[in-house]
């Protein structure tokens, strides 16, 4: 009779709410079958590097993961490489991974899709930068007016109406100002653009569904980027129809694709990876780690 399996559950208290969630997860594994799973909380000084290798020491045979996008983004970068699968739990405000890998974001029907679904490769993606430790990402980064609303939206707000507090950001920088950018794909010829923002991603889509990136998979061994040019605030309501529109040209939005791309800004500016701000900078430096996360997904 082989051995039951057994899961690690890392989640970060702030972002959810703590019996309901946990008799619902231990409820759905035990009925597979599974032992009684490895909880591990993470911290203000830990968002999840030490839990989840934790979880990797104890040869677990899942890793679930709930939290805001930060959360799991530590968790899948320590994740990858090591064959252990991840399945990413709702919870936070953006759930971006797990709305881009198809999972619902109400957690019972979550716990289904995720414990009777198949394992799948994606990509991680290397980053790197001035002032950076070597790091990883598996949603997107970026430098500019995406890192701006990122920082500017209210924890409170995002708390009491999620995502839309994004919006609220979104309105008080729109007249953020551009940058002078450098952007180099493979080996291919330096393009230099004036941008509001430059995003790169492993997936496409944003909050309430905005195709940001409508061709990035994250498992096609490519990333994407994505630069937004408005000159005027009048140009922004033309660019977000050439967001939404797939077949709307519009001349202020601009994409590429590659393994692996250099975003370089002419000067010190603000950043973001999956969600979360990063110390200010010139540069990042994204290359494409491919197949290197297991993950569960319907």
């Amino acid at each position: 009779m082989s051995p039951a399996s057994r899961a690690a559950v890392i989640v970060n208290p702030v972002k959810v709410e703590g019996d309901t969630f946990r008799r619902s997860v231990e409820t759905a594994l035990a009925e597979r079958g599974f032992d009684e799973p490895l909880w591990l909380e993470t911290t203000a000084a830990d968002a999840g590097v030490s839990m989840a290798r934790r979880a990797i020491d104890a040869k677990v045979d899942l890793v679930l993961v709930a939290g805001g996008d930060g959360t799991v983004r530590v968790v899948c970068a320590e994740l990858a490489g090591t064959g252990i699968p991840v399945g990413v739990l709702p919870g936070g405000t953006g759930n971006l991974l797990a709305r881009n890998l198809g999972i619902s974001l109400e957690l019972e029907v979550a716990l289904t899709e995720l414990l009777d679904a198949s394992e799948r490769a994606i990509d991680s993606v290397r980053i790197d930068g001035d002032g950076l430790p070597a790091d990883r990402f598996v949603v997107m980064a970026g430098l500019g007016l995406d890192a701006a609303i990122i920082e500017d939206a209210p924890e409170e707000l995002k708390k009491r109406v999620g995502w839309a507090a994004y919006v609220v950001s979104t309105l008080k920088n729109v007249n953020h100002p551009t940058i002078r950018v450098e952007i180099i794909v493979d080996n291919r010829p330096p393009v230099r653009r004036r941008a509001r923002t430059v995003v790169i991603g492993n997936v496409g889509t944003l909050q309430a569904n905005i195709p940001l990136l409508p061709d990035a998979e994250p498992d096609d061994g490519t990333i994407d980027v994505v630069v937004l040019a408005p000159r005027r605030i009048s140009h922004w309501p033309r660019l977000v129809l050439g967001l939404v529109i797939r077949s709307w040209r519009e001349r202020h939005v601009e994409r590429f694709t590659g393994r692996r791309i250099q975003v370089r800004a002419d000067r010190t500016v603000r950043r973001q990876l999956d969600g979360d701000a990063i110390p200010e900078g010139t540069t990042l430096l994204a290359e494409v780690d491919e197949s290197a996360l297991i993950v569960r997904a319907p």
